[in-house]
């Protein structure tokens, strides 16, 4: 077991959102699902905690009312290497519900943020070319979901 691990709060979609997130990610499961007891703030049998793991990562969520939500101060980066993986990640996490923002950030159904980067992007902003970089920030900045071949032309041109 990891020695730290997020830990989600739902209202009462942890089993759900749980399911969706290890269908989407490779290498995924849920490892075990506690349920409320009788007498507890939930109907007996429905999911209290739920333990699971995005691509190795292990995850907790929690049913636990709506007193809490997610905001964009804590987000998941997750490093898709192709267009096509930025496209599947994006569709997959922004379907039913979920909103588009800005340079690559959504947020899922959930509320709960995510950013999908394309490992190229740390080489594109960190070129020693300052004006190569700035020309891929400005690029970016006026992405929703980010274009690897886009920020690619900006920062090559010239």
């Amino acid at each position: 077991m990891q020695a730290i691990s997020p830990f989600l709060w739902f209202d009462t979609q942890a089993e759900e959102a749980a399911e969706l997130y290890v269908g989407i990610f490779d290498n995924s499961r849920i490892v075990s699902v506690s349920r409320y007891p009788e007498g507890s703030p939930y109907p007996a049998g429905t999911a209290m905690v739920v333990q699971f793991e995005l691509e190795g990562i292990e995850f907790q969520a929690i049913n636990a009312g709506p007193q809490f939500t997610f905001s964009e101060a804590i987000s998941f980066s997750v490093v898709a290497e192709t267009q096509e993986k930025i496209d599947y990640f994006w569709n997959a996490l922004t379907a039913d519900g979920g909103e588009e923002s800005m340079c690559g950030w959504l947020k899922d159904k959930y509320g709960l943020s995510w950013q999908i980067v394309p490992p190229v992007m740390g080489d594109l902003l960190g070129d020693p070319d300052r004006e190569a970089a700035s020309r891929t920030m400005t690029a970016m900045m006026t992405m929703r979901k980010l274009d690897i071949a886009a920020l690619q032309a900006a920062h090559d041109a010239a």
